[in-house]
């Protein structure tokens, strides 16, 4: 089965790229929420970064957007190693999800703070003091608006090469990107076609 996969898998994504929607369609004058998760893979010793603390296992970080209602509107393009911090994985990384992005007004949370591109994120407390009740109220209500990107990461989940209950993934990391694009293609085939 496995070699069939390592056939199909380039043609999948290579003919399901065109039904992909360009995010900006999908939002239009809306606003984009942003984050990032880690999908499980094998833990391969010859590739020292994959570890991810935060997780507590071996994976791969992919960046995620979603419109306003939680509906998927765009996964970065190419996975980024797991023990990469999400900041780094959107703006400094390849993760093509800044550049898909690029147009449209973005909202995540303090993992991205400071990062070019994102347009509102939650407000740090300052050192050795409190925050404002304004500021609190501020990341109350955007923590309330942001929950629905982790919806939709949940939906894209469900695919089992990208899950946890599906076990981790296991063919080579230089093929991930390639089942990423497939996977990818046939969730918004599947979802929105």
């Amino acid at each position: 089965m496995s070699r069939r996969w390592d056939l199909l898998r380039p043609a999948i994504g290579k003919v399901l790229a065109d039904f992909v929607p360009d995010p900006r369609q999908l939002i239009g004058a809306g606003t984009a929420l942003v984050d990032g998760t880690i999908c499980p893979t094998w833990d391969w010793r010859a590739i020292p970064d994959l570890f991810s603390s935060k997780a507590g296992y071996a994976g791969m970080n992919i960046q995620v957007g979603a419109d306003l209602n939680g509906k998927l509107v765009a996964v970065g393009t190419e996975p980024v190693h797991g023990a990469r911090h999400d900041a780094h994985a959107y703006a400094y990384a390849t993760s093509g999800l800044a550049q898909a992005l690029a147009e449209v007004d973005t909202v995540a949370d303090l993992g991205y703070l400071g990062v070019e591109g994102i347009d509102t994120a939650p407000i740090r407390k300052p050192p050795h003091t409190e925050l404002h009740p304004n500021h609190k109220e501020f990341n109350t209500q955007l923590s309330k608006i942001r929950a629905v990107v982790e919806h939709a990461i949940a939906h894209l989940r469900t695919w089992r090469m990208l899950s946890e209950e599906g076990g981790r993934y296991r063919p080579p990391i230089s093929k991930y990107a390639s089942m990423l694009k497939a996977v990818t293609g046939l969730f918004f085939v599947s979802t929105y076609e």
